[in-house]
């Protein structure tokens, strides 16, 4: 259940990102104007390293988040909370191109 919707009133995309193999349920993320980062929320996860994350990202674009963070594993997992952020931006990078 992926959700992506233009916030009211302005042309910046928005994903509600339901994610794979981690403790976070869902991750809300959006771009700004220039296709940077705005906004990142993880609901649920380790709560401390989920917004430090969020505020590490914010400003970037997402295929520099991605060329960062894609693969990384949370210890036995396949995926990790960082590696489903890149899912998630992917899918919203994505759906912006085709528009």
């Amino acid at each position: 259940m992926s959700e992506i919707s233009q916030q009211q009133g302005k042309q910046r995309p928005e994903l509600l990102y339901k994610t794979r193999g981690t403790c976070c349920q869902f991750i809300q993320v959006s771009l700004d104007e220039d296709g940077c980062v705005s906004q990142c929320h993880f609901h649920g996860g380790c709560d401390g390293n989920t917004k430090g994350l969020s505020r590490l990202v914010i400003g970037m674009k997402p295929q520099e988040v991605i060329r960062r963070l894609d693969g990384i594993r949370c210890g036995s997992k396949y995926t990790s909370c960082p590696d489903q952020l890149c899912r998630a931006l992917e899918q919203l990078s994505s759906t912006v191109q085709d528009d």
